[in-house]
């Protein structure tokens, strides 16, 4: 900065009346120091912003008026103040980051220059020129709000998006819940009394049988249908990495951890939360699965700082939960928690009889994702259908449906031979061996009555599963002393 002559700034009496009325109108304050750091000149601006007035200051030390003390109430002494430093040194300053002290108390931010004034080239004192910024810093405060509040939505949509993103990945097509047997009946009866609910559901049942589809008509049908549905399966991460994707981790938590990452949890806020396979969870991640439950609050890994949500939690097992209890692998407390309203998910081979219309909601879904015009299955193709056991369930069926529409070239689908079950055929056949043929025969027709649920006619009935006449099938049960179950 360039050095001013100290008889433009002061009040000596060579000053110049015009000079002084060019100080008095300016909107910043200014004061002029002597050698000795007192003050010699202060303008109206500076009375104004300060509370001090100018028969107050004149020949005194200004920085033990409102100078003494940082932003934080903590001494400020007189040795480190940029404006003595320059009457010691001659150098100019410029300060951004300190306040003065009012009259009544109060402060100030401030942004001030330390300017040193020579005459002759001879150092004759320092001129000080400040102005109050606590609009500026007002400002950039809200500005450093809103842009954490934008960067902090920008995160969240990030992360939503790439959840959402992997979910359609993931997904095949939505099956539908598709029967209309009395499992099928009394499973959606569930779903509806308790989807409107905050309830905590467990979800039991074989793998394919459709626990996330369950899960997906829960949120689906509450009031939560607009908010987001998270699913996380706790059966395809680590131990060490489930926690992470549970409840987030900040940045350098561990090695790998080069961002901070928001876990399901957080991203579930507000929404539902879906936890399939909730069986394969660490006996520490139950510990803090119970927490969040109870307190509906967490840490991410490597934060000590809690974050608060608001989750409806859904859980899936192929488990026998209480089994794993008595077994020590999962907690009793938590399994209490989880399981204030069960839902149990029929295996297909228990309910033959929805195959027919299962089938034709997966024709239409595979054809439009395969580009097919499959119109049915023949008679003989769904009787087939009928005597599988379908140990994979409703997955299974689609996957050999979705085989068998690859394969086809016409609009009807035949089935001619499905997929073996090597495990189960030696099984039967080291059964068999024992056995009488009436023994075997009577085994085989129980098989197919319990699988069709003991209809004997139709097209999916035991009789056309076993290729004889419902007639002939009646005589066969007499003969063999087979009577349905009371």
């Amino acid at each position: 900065m360039t050095a001013i002559n100290l008889k433009q700034i002061t009040a000596h009496a060579d000053f110049l009346p015009e000079n002084q009325l060019i100080l008095n109108a300016v909107s910043e304050g200014i004061y002029g120091f002597d050698l000795d750091g007192n003050a010699v000149f202060i303008n109206p601006a500076a009375e104004k912003m300060t509370g001090w007035q100018t028969q107050e200051l004149l020949g005194k030390n200004i920085h033990d008026c409102h100078h003494h003390s940082h932003n934080d109430g903590s001494h400020y002494p007189k040795e480190d103040c940029p404006i003595y430093n320059t009457l010691r040194d001659g150098t100019a300053r410029e300060i951004t980051h300190e306040v003065f002290w009012r009259k009544d108390g109060s402060s100030f931010p401030v942004h001030y220059t330390s300017t040193p004034v020579y005459k002759d080239g001879v150092l004759m004192g320092v001129v000080a020129i400040f102005r109050d910024i606590s609009i500026q810093k007002q400002t950039e405060q809200s500005l450093r709000q809103a842009l954490e509040q934008v960067q902090a939505l920008s995160e969240k949509l990030s992360f939503e998006n790439q959840y959402l993103q992997l979910e359609l990945a993931d997904r095949t097509g939505d099956v539908g819940i598709s029967g209309g047997s009395q499992q099928i009946n009394q499973l959606i009866q569930q779903i509806k009394l308790v989807a409107n609910t905050e309830s905590t559901v467990l979800i039991s049942g074989e793998n394919g049988t459709g626990k996330e589809l369950v899960a997906r008509n829960l949120h689906r049908l509450s009031n939560r249908a607009d908010k987001p549905l998270v699913s996380v399966n706790c059966a395809a991460f680590s131990t060490s990495l489930l926690e992470s994707e549970l409840f987030g981790h900040e940045k350098g938590a561990y090695t790998g951890a080069t961002n901070r990452r928001k876990g399901r949890f957080e991203l579930a806020n507000n929404g539902t939360l879906f936890l399939d396979e909730v069986a394969e969870l660490s006996l520490e991640a139950q510990s803090k699965l119970l927490r969040v439950i109870q307190e509906q609050e967490f840490e991410r890994v490597g934060s000590s700082q809690t974050i608060k949500v608001d989750i409806r939690l859904i859980t899936a097992t192929h488990h026998d939960l209480l089994k794993r209890v008595e077994q020590g692998l999962f907690r009793m407390d938590l399994y209490y928690r989880l399981n204030v309203f069960p839902i149990i998910v029929p295996p297909l081979r228990s309910r033959l009889s929805d195959i027919p219309e299962l089938v034709s909601h997966l024709i239409q879904e595979l054809n439009r994702k395969l580009g097919k015009k499959i119109s049915k299955v023949s008679q003989r193709g769904m009787q087939n259908l009928a005597k599988h056991s379908w140990p994979g369930n409703v997955r299974e069926l689609q996957n050999v449906l979705e085989r068998e529409m690859i394969l086809s070239t016409g609009p009807v689908l035949e089935f001619g031979q499905l997929a073996s079950e090597p495990q189960a055929r030696t099984s039967t056949a080291a059964t068999n061996a024992k056995q009488t043929l009436a023994e075997i025969e009577k085994a085989h027709i129980l098989k197919i009555l319990k699988q069709s649920q003991w209809r004997i006619s139709g097209p999916i009935g035991a009789a056309a599963i076993l290729g004889m006449p419902p007639s002939t099938l009646r005589s066969r049960m007499s003969k063999l002393a087979i009577a349905r179950p009371i």
